[in-house]
This record gives C-alpha cells, sequence and structure tokens, in this order.
C-alpha cells in the first residue's frame, strides 16, 4: 500500500502544534462525516482523516512516524514482508496502518526489538487496531442545549398569549462559517409567568456536530419593570394619587388595572401610604397575585394669592398638627 502522508491529509504543517492538528481534524470530520456529506467519496476521506488524526494526535506514534515516514517520501511502496523473516509469521501484504498500530501497541509494553530481536514480538498479535475501531461510524450525538433570556412586558405576563421572537443562527457553507441568518419562532408564553421561569423550546437549540438532532432552546422569562404597576412576587402595586379633599371627604375614583379601569370608592379620612387590596387582580397562578392600591394624598400648590388666603383659613379653621412625636 503506497505511504500516505498524513499531514497532508490533515492539510497542516508538519511543525503544526497538537492544538492545530486538532482544529484541523474537527473541521474535516465534520465536513466528510457520511451523515452531513451524501458524496461517493466521503466516507473514504472521513477515514483517512480519522486515521491521520489518530496517529498525529499521539506523541509517541507521531514521533515515530515522522522518523520512518522520510523513507516512503515519494510514494515508495512498503511491504511489512521485510519483516517477515524476524517476525512470527509477519505482516506481508498487510496494511500500512494496521502495521503501524500494531508497533506502538506492542512496543509499549515489549519495546522496539528487546523481545527475540527485531521485531519479533508482533507474528501473532490479534489486539483490534483502534484505526479499525475508528473506522466504525460515530453514534450521531443531539445537540448543545441553549439558554437565552427573553424579556416580556408586564402585560404579556399577565395575559400570555402568542408571541414571535427572532434568533441569529450561525449559518454554514461548504463546512465553512458563513453569515449568520436570523430564525424567527413563535412561541407560546403561558398565562402568568414569572421572571426566571423558563419555556423549553424542543429541537430549536444549538446544532449537533455529529449530524444528531440539535439541542434544546430554553428561554428564561424576564418581566420587565413598568411605569405604573411595581410587582412584587405575583402581587401588584399601585401607587394612586388622591386630593386632600377627597381623602377627606371620601370619593369615588377611576384607576387602571391590568384588565381594565375600575371604579373605586375612597373611604373618608383615609392617610397617605394605607393600602387598598383587590384579590385576585395581580398575575395568575396558584394562588392568584392581588393588586393593592396605596394611597397618596397629593397638596395643591399655594401658588398665587388666592390659593395663600384659602390655605391661612384652613391653618385657622383647623387645630390640627399631624405630628405626635
Amino acid at each position: 500500500m503506497k505511504y500516505q502522508d498524513y499531514y497532508k491529509i490533515l492539510g497542516v504543517e508538519r511543525s503544526a502544534d497538537a492544538a492545530t492538528i486538532k482544529k484541523a481534524y474537527r473541521k474535516l470530520a465534520r465536513k466528510y462525516h457520511p451523515d452531513v456529506n451524501k458524496q461517493s467519496d466521503a466516507e473514504e476521506k472521513f477515514k483517512e482523516v480519522n486515521e491521520a488524526y489518530d496517529v498525529l494526535k499521539d506523541a509517541e506514534k507521531r514521533k515515530a512516524y515522522d522518523q520512518f515516514g522520510s523513507n516512503w517520501k515519494h510514494g515508495h511502496e512498503f511491504n511489512a514482508g521485510g519483516y517477515a523473516g524476524a517476525a512470527a509469521g509477519g505482516f506481508s501484504g498487510g496494511d500500512f496502518s494496521d502495521f503501524f498500530d500494531a508497533i506502538f501497541s506492542q512496543g509499549r509494553t515489549s519495546g522496539f526489538g528487546n523481545q527475540a530481536g527485531g521485531f519479533g514480538g508482533f507474528g501473532g498479535f490479534q489486539q483490534e487496531s483502534p484505526f479499525h475501531q475508528q473506522r466504525a461510524r460515530p453514534r450521531p450525538r443531539k445537540g448543545e442545549d441553549q439558554e437565552l433570556k427573553l424579556d416580556i412586558t408586564l402585560e404579556e405576563a399577565f395575559n400570555g398569549g402568542e408571541k414571535t421572537i427572532q434568533l441569529s443562527r450561525p449559518g454554514s457553507s461548504g463546512g465553512h462559517l458563513a453569515t449568520p441568518t436570523l430564525k424567527k419562532l413563535k412561541i407560546n408564553i403561558p398565562r402568568g409567568v414569572m421572571s426566571g421561569q423558563k419555556i423549553r423550546l424542543s429541537k430549536q437549540g444549538h446544532p449537533s456536530q455529529t449530524g444528531g438532532e440539535p439541542g434544546d432552546l430554553l428561554l428564561a422569562m424576564n418581566v420587565l419593570p413598568h411605569k405604573l404597576f411595581k410587582l412584587e412576587g405575583r402581587d401588584l402595586t399601585l401607587k394612586c394619587p388622591v386630593t386632600p379633599w377627597e381623602a377627606a371627604l371620601g370619593a369615588k375614583i377611576k384607576v387602571p388595572t391590568l384588565s381594565g379601569q375600575i371604579e373605586l370608592k375612597v373611604a373618608p379620612g383615609v392617610q397617605s401610604g394605607q393600602k387598598m387590596r383587590l384579590k385576585g387582580r395581580g398575575l395568575k397562578g396558584k394562588p392568584d397575585g392581588d393588586l393593592f392600591i396605596e394611597i397618596q394624598i397629593h397638596t395643591p400648590p399655594a401658588d398665587d394669592d388666592k390659593a395663600k388666603q384659602f390655605y391661612e383659613s384652613m391653618q385657622q379653621t383647623f387645630d390640627f398638627s399631624p405630628r405626635s412625636f
């Protein structure tokens, strides 16, 4: 069998380091994998790439290959039968890869030529070559799962429903990276979802490098802050401003909720900071959250003479101080 230049097969220089060799191997293995490449010669090239990498990744094998390879530099025929006289049975007509593997598999235990001289310990070699093992098609593995954070509004968390998102996916062309593509996905947001909860999308994660199924996509929900409502667990709080006379006399006022506007009765004498509870008007769940209306009394400004006279009359009318300390 003709000498094979493993460096040429992997497309690397003879001085290439282990990391460069590994990178080249992964690229070619992905390119010629039979589950990905349907060309007629893909499987044979895949075997050659695996065989070349099996030798060059091993420091001992690579050292010997570099040493003996000079004899076969120009493609000379190598016949292992030349060693048959010293071997009990020899490797005449055998495959170079099997012979080369036998040297190192046996050499680690008995050394080179220290048993009965020469290569005499290899005649009865029966162990299956790692090269043969690597020629078996590897079992496709599932791609890795991918986790992303998805920002949603408080309204989307409250109501749930369908939402379309766009994801950037790496492109590929002939085994090489290409311009990323945008992929649109429709997802269903559960009603009452909270920050930190995850939605799993089957087979929408990272692609498999060995022709297997893609991994899953995990979307971690992140409910964004709202301009009116504060979310604590499943409960909502709305700070509601009222006038001094509404607070003193009581009133019916309209307040917003996430499910629409409602009319709220304010009891006479209500104070700033007091909260009114609307049961079940928070996020849905087990149990449903509540909506708390926090009263805040806002005083009109005394920015003209008439307003100042009004506040002065109040001062004279009421013998009142809110400070008890």
